[in-house]
């Protein structure tokens, strides 16, 4: 332990932004963090040796987090790289979008403001790579057994990772044109660049992982063929079946689902093929449905696009801005969020119902339909129901619409059916260990669990990895995640 004192002396510091008016201006990332300079120091030192790191218990892979906040602190930065890499593949990517619930579960955080997680891990990947502590993971020798790995999402790149580590020869298929899943075509560049993404797949590459893009399999690429070629086939698809919203003109022109209109950007970002007609929101009032995460990169979106008026409705009651009573330390509690795209201009609204899109003679939406609603309590062993407010019935102008309501599982046809493999109950791949009702076919990731966070996934990746090596070998010498520093320590 650095410094006893740190979380006594030094308060929660987070580095400055780029003023919303300049940020909006283009797509890149906005976070002055190389302006942050020593502070990030001082920060690792309020770090306060709690005795029960609960981080490690609230960071879904298992992040060592006490030892390399201390490494930092020290100043011994290839120390504090070799502990952040050891648990998590990619901190590259959860230090810039993941919610943190490491920091939810921080022991300062019962009286204080919690640690900076997030951040000194991303700063610590940041030096990682411009000192060349970050290098490709090269196994010394190989199996002889292949993996072949569909999906290119955290799931599927965090498994290649671990698996190619451990001898196997693995490729990657991919659908599109680029590797890297919702992580390049969904989570928009202000919050992830293509480069960060990009050179991460190199170092990956160059330890011998090979990438197979334009590749989707289960329509181009047959499925059993690639069982066939294989030892293992490990599905990481993702749970790509969006919510829909089955309202009267629901099929109206700029009605859109909101990966149609993120992926759409960020191929637009990097010059890219957009491959579908054109979504732009200049100068038009748009309306996000959908409270979450991806309501909120449409809504930063939706800004650098200039558009007219920014309306994000929500079906679900105003989050608390405290942590309630039902969801105590050191739970990931469901408090009200406001987003950087949300400080860039939006109107919010809760308890709202969505009743009708309205169109023009030519087909376009031009107008929503909406209520307010109150919730009811539910009774016992019922799910709660909720009752339009009289008189509250309204129109707002609606030139474009997103629908970002979650995703309800994988795309039952193509690979899952050409493998005939088995679904549970919610329309997700069936596992046992990870294993699917076929032989050496195995499932990871949302594919497997439903939609969830990049770091969950990658946690589904590293363990997944585990069951297949364990399969081909008998046993197996890959990590396993840091359960034994939790409640144990």
């Amino acid at each position: 332990m650095g410094k006893p004192t740190g979380f006594l002396e030094f308060g929660r510091e987070l580095p400055g932004k780029k003023d919303p008016s300049v940020r909006i201006q283009d797509n890149k990332e906005f976070v002055l963090n190389e302006e942050f300079g020593e502070k990030i120091n001082e920060q690792s030192s309020r770090c306060m040796d709690c005795g029960v790191p609960f981080c490690h218990n609230g960071c879904p892979i298992g992040n060592i987090i006490p030892e390399f906040n201390d490494a930092v602190y020290r100043d011994s930065w290839e120390e504090a790289w070799n502990i952040l890499s050891s648990t998590n593949n990619f901190p590259e990517f959860t230090g810039r979008v993941c919610p943190a619930p490491c920091e939810s579960a921080c022991v300062l955080g019962i009286n204080q403001d919690p640690i900076t997680i997030c951040n000194i891990e991303k700063t610590i990947v940041e030096t990682a790579y411009r000192e060349g502590y970050a290098k490709p993971k090269t196994p010394t020798s190989r199996t002889g057994k292949k993996v072949a790995i569909i999906g290119s999402g955290p799931a599927g790149l965090s498994a290649a990772e671990q698996l190619n580590s451990a001898g196997h020869s693995v490729t990657v298929f991919e659908r599109d044109e680029k590797v890297g899943g919702l992580l390049r075509f969904g989570i928009p560049d202000f919050k992830l660049g293509m480069d960060v993404i990009d050179r991460k797949i190199n170092l990956m590459a160059e330890a011998g992982i090979e990438f197979v893009v334009n590749a989707h399999v289960g329509k181009d690429v047959n499925a059993q063929q690639i069982r066939q070629d294989y030892d293992v086939v490990l599905l990481t698809g993702g749970s790509t079946v969006p919510r829909d919203l089955p309202i009267p003109g629901r099929d109206f022109n700029g009605v859109h689902f909101a990966m149609e209109f993120l992926g759409q950007n960020n191929r637009r970002a990097n010059d890219m093929d957009l491959k579908t007609e054109e979504i732009h929101v200049k100068d038009k009032h748009v309306v996000v449905i959908g409270g979450g995460d991806t309501g909120s990169d449409c809504v930063g979106t939706s800004n650098r696009h200039g558009a007219k008026s920014i309306t994000q409705v929500e079906i679900m009651p105003i989050p608390p801005e405290k942590r309630p009573a039902n969801m105590p330390w050191p739970q990931y509690p469901m408090i009200m969020r406001t987003s950087t795209s949300h400080e860039e201009g939006c109107d919010r609204h809760w308890n709202i119902l969505t009743k009708e899109f309205i169109g023009d003679d030519a087909g376009n939406v031009k107008a929503l339909r909406i209520a307010d609603i109150v919730w009811k309590d539910a009774a016992p062993g019922e799910r709660p129901s909720f009752e339009e407010v009289a008189g509250s019935e309204r129109v707002i102008p609606c030139d474009n619409a997103f629908l970002a309501m979650g995703f309800l599982h994988p795309e039952p046809h193509g690979v899952l059916a050409q493998l005939d493999v088995a679904l549970d109950d919610r329309g997700n791949v069936a596992t046992n260990d990870f294993q699917t009702n076929q032989k050496g076919v195995f499932a990871a990731g949302d594919m497997r669990t439903g939609q969830s966070l990049v770091v969950r996934c990658i946690n589904e990746g590293r363990e997944c990895a585990r069951s297949i090596d364990a399969y081909l070998m008998g046993n197996t010498n890959l990590e396993a995640k840091a359960d034994s520093l939790m409640l144990s320590a």
